[in-house]
């Protein structure tokens, strides 16, 4: 009997069960090519991409490989009403960090990319699969992605998640745990995520689902990819491990503070939904959010100011909980580590 994890490696035409995870404002395209390259899967962020920049992107990571790889976005939502007092409180609350990196008063709000937009850009030139997080796609894009051929992956941090998007019809899941850097992917943003580590949420999704479940959060190392391949997971998908590669669009004091993690934080800081990142002062200051995705267009300019200025106090530093163990090699020769670690572990 063919296991599913050879099933996996033979749909996407990989030597090795590993996934990058997808990071916006991190991933770029040399980054999954090289992944792919080296026989893993590559994933390419575009949930904070307008239709034209995905194109662009898409074409780009055409260009450097011939490989499949995957492009990720976030599920549609409804922009939240926000009460104006709210929403000056957190205009307040974000003055002195405004005044500290040099900006003027906040103006007029950057414009969300829309997901109806988004998909069709997506789809346009079909990627192997479409993985997305924050909930379930909507019908219609569930059958677009079927007729393209491109495979859907929902992402869960719990059994009731799991279950949720497997009735919705997509083709896997990916389990997040709660080690697992920057957003979680949490249905509901305004619940504490769920506390379930992935070693524990990944065999409890197996049992639950009767789809391929890929694991995720706080892998490293190939140790790591062994334990939750030995949980049944059928791929191992790790973002903080290629965070230091020279790849990495992030700035160099976050691939620096990375070296130096003593743990990691969940705020709602810079988005207003729930991420996991190295604690800074704005994370410990900025106490009054409002809802993503209006938080994370009212912090922009701060984050952008933060990272010309290599100010890591008002950085976003999203970093798993195994950062320390990040290394700093080239994506492709990371992919060709990971892999002979995995055989050795495997070995044992």
């Amino acid at each position: 009997m063919v296991s599913s994890k050879a099933v996996f490696l033979e749909r996407f035409g990989l030597r090795v069960p590993i996934v990058q995870a997808p990071m916006g404002g991190a991933t770029t395209p040399a980054m999954v090519a090289a992944v792919c390259e080296a026989g893993g899967l590559g994933s390419l962020a575009a949930a904070y991409l307008s239709p034209a920049a995905i194109e662009a992107q898409l074409r780009e990571t055409r260009r450097l490989t011939s490989r499949l790889f995957v492009v990720n976005l976030f599920v549609p939502f409804i922009d939240p009403q926000v009460a104006a007092d709210e929403l000056e409180r957190a205009l307040e609350e974000l003055r002195p960090w405004r005044e500290r990196l040099g900006l003027a008063p906040a103006g007029a709000l950057p414009r969300v990319e829309r997901f109806e937009e988004q998909i069709v850009a997506v789809l346009r030139d079909p990627p192997a699969a479409l993985s997305f997080c924050f909930g379930l796609l909507p019908p219609a894009a569930i059958d677009q992605c079927r007729a393209a051929g491109t495979v859907t992956i929902g992402t869960a941090t719990s059994v009731a998640e799991a279950r949720a998007l497997e009735e919705s019809g997509v083709d896997m899941i990916c389990a997040q745990g709660a080690e697992a850097g920057a957003h979680r992917g949490t249905f509901d943003a305004r619940a504490e995520p769920s506390g379930i580590g992935t070693l524990d949420l990944v065999p409890l999704l197996v049992d639950a689902v009767r789809v391929p479940v890929l694991a995720a959060g706080g892998i490293m190392d190939g140790r790591g990819i062994r334990a939750v391949l030995s949980l049944g997971a059928v791929a191992a998908q790790l973002g903080t491990a290629f965070l230091r590669s020279p790849e990495s669009s992030i700035p160099q004091v976050h691939k620096d503070a990375l070296t130096l993690i003593q743990s990691t934080v969940v705020t709602r800081a810079f988005s207003g939904r729930p991420a996991r990142g190295l604690a800074n002062r704005f994370t410990r200051e900025v106490l009054s959010p409002v809802s993503f995705p209006l938080q994370n267009s009212l912090t922009r300019e701060i984050r952008q100011a933060a990272a010309a200025r290599g100010d890591v106090e008002a950085l976003s530093l999203w970093a798993g909980e195994g950062a320390a163990m990040a290394r700093a090699l080239p994506a492709f020769d990371l992919v060709r580590l990971l892999t002979r670690e995995l055989e050795e572990a495997e070995q044992r």
